[in-house]
């Protein structure tokens, strides 16, 4: 299978996937928020935040799968392989067991940590503890999709993942509509992506066949494993310090309700950045196999085009959700969340320059030259920690937003374009023009068709913002289309389009 046509495949599913959890996501979210009401769901948010720190403990065993299975592949070394595979499965069992321990004392204290609405003591605690197991059961299981991911097989993940999110939203509309509670709205939740863990285990071996014994566990395998999952376990605390605190910091110094208004606007710019890296996750893997085989022009066209391609499609969804973000929480959860906006703009523009260069990260991945972007990344989490308590108690969910922002904004301006270059000896004029001139100038045509719409129609129903975001698509897509026509494979188009119609 040729590049072109294994990228395109992955991009399009990890784009099917996204467009379901998505639409699941969006027109679920109001529907348990209302039934469930703000403080529950705010407990809800809460103990997936807390129970989400669980992710550290991976210790970026994931991400070495990735660039190893990927280098492995490429160098076709089956015995360096297996080696690689039951010795990350060994590694993943040992902590999915050593985080039994504190889940089960934890739980036990959950209710005096937090401030825990009257009457869901109880829940809290059972809450955390099936979420804590969960959690850790998912850490042998999740070795199958860091040996997909590291095949470039991002389809099978998206699959899997697809028909999960379907079944698990059918189930939850379903135990909602009967009245039983968040127990069990809490097993749907969890038990669907473990089995889905289960089916991509089956299926990577079936790929793979690998070999699996004790012989194959050695201290070679995990000293590699460990040095570059050394580096990505501080990126994967910065991104927790960065992303997942708002909700504990916000449940420890304000109230479970307050969490609901702030994950609302939260949401929105996740779906915004899930949209991103569906489409950078492929540069991981690709970006290790032209490490492995030198070819350097590869890889600078990868930095160029694939920030291009981030660009293309995070400005206008931005741009979108700044001139219809009111209509938008209006149409979703209600008006009575509106003033979520002003938490919506703050996190969604430095959120939009970090995620358009999202091919940046993916590339210091798979070349394994991520230290010095851990170490700014750790910083600018220890910054949003600190700023985000310092400012939540005088100025409420917006004081944690903007401290959530200015790290990140840093980040994205002054670090993370120079770095790139520096690493690919590519100018820094000359990335800014090429990945991201074109990309802003066809937001602009974008932005005026809505202002206008808005003007003309303020979007007030679902019909309504649909007639919006479908017109100002037809605009944004001629102009996209306008660029692709420029590019070399547009000229292929063009020509066989020319000698179809003769």
């Amino acid at each position: 299978m040729s590049l072109k046509i294994r990228a395109l495949k992955n991009v399009a599913s990890s784009w099917a996937g996204l467009a379901v959890n998505i639409v699941v996501g969006f027109f679920l979210s109001p529907f348990v928020l209302h039934r469930l009401g703000d403080d529950a769901y705010g407990l809800w948010m809460l103990m997936f935040s807390l129970t989400g720190y669980y992710g550290l403990f991976d210790f970026g065993i994931r991400s070495s799968l990735i660039r190893y299975v990927s280098q492995f592949r490429a160098t076709n070394d089956r015995e360096q392989l297996s080696r690689l595979i039951n010795t990350s499965f060994v590694a993943y069992s040992c902590v999915g067991l050593a985080l039994m321990i504190p889940t089960v004392i934890v739980s036990f204290y959950v209710d005096r940590i937090f401030h825990i609405p009257a009457g869901f003591e109880h829940d809290a605690k059972l809450l955390f503890l099936i979420l804590g197991i969960a959690f850790a059961l998912n850490f042998p299981l999740g070795i199958s999709g860091g040996i997909l991911e590291g095949l470039q097989s991002f389809y099978i993940l998206n699959w899997t993942n697809i028909i999960s999110t379907l079944v698990r939203a059918v189930l939850i509309i379903a135990s909602l509509h009967y009245g039983l509670g968040l127990v069990t709205l809490t097993l749907i939740t969890v038990i669907l992506p473990l089995t889905a863990g289960v089916v991509r285990s089956v299926i990577a071996q079936r790929i793979m066949r690998i070999s699996f014994g004790w012989r194959y566990v050695n201290r070679q395998s995990f000293r590699e494993v460990a040095h570059y999952g050394a580096v990505t376990f501080m990126i994967l605390v910065a991104a927790r310090l960065r992303f997942k605190t708002d909700a504990v910091i916000i449940g420890g110094f304000l109230s479970a309700a307050a969490i609901t208004f702030f994950s609302i606007a939260g949401r929105l710019v996740d779906y915004s950045t899930e949209v991103v890296n569906s489409l950078a996750q492929i540069f991981t893997p690709m970006s290790s196999e032209f490490h492995s085989t030198g070819d350097h022009a590869a890889l600078r066209r990868v930095f160029i085009l694939g920030n291009r391609a981030c660009a293309l499609t995070m400005f206008p969804i931005s741009v979108a959700l700044i001139i219809l973000g009111k209509s938008v929480i209006t149409v979703w959860v209600g008006s009575r969340y509106v003033s979520s906006y002003n938490v919506l703009l703050i996190l969604l523009i430095p959120s939009t320059l970090y995620y358009a260069q999202a091919t940046s990260t993916r590339i210091l991945f798979g070349m394994s030259r991520h230290r010095v972007l851990a170490i700014v990344a750790l910083i600018e989490g220890v910054a949003n920690v600190t700023l985000s308590i310092a400012l939540v108690r005088p100025l409420g969910i917006v004081g944690d937003a903007i401290g959530t922002a200015i790290p990140l904004l840093c980040t994205s301006v002054f670090f993370l374009p120079r770095h790139l270059c520096r690493q690919l000896d590519v100018p820094l004029g000359k990335f800014l023009r090429e990945a991201y001139l074109l990309p802003g100038l066809l937001c602009i045509p974008l932005a005026l068709t809505l202002m206008v719409m808005q003007r003309l129609l303020y979007a007030q129903n679902y019909w309504q913002l649909f007639l919006h975001v479908a017109v100002g698509g037809l605009v944004y897509g001629a102009g996209v289309l306008w660029l692709l026509l420029r590019e070399p494979m547009g000229a292929d188009l063009r020509e066989k389009m020319a000698g179809f119609l003769q």
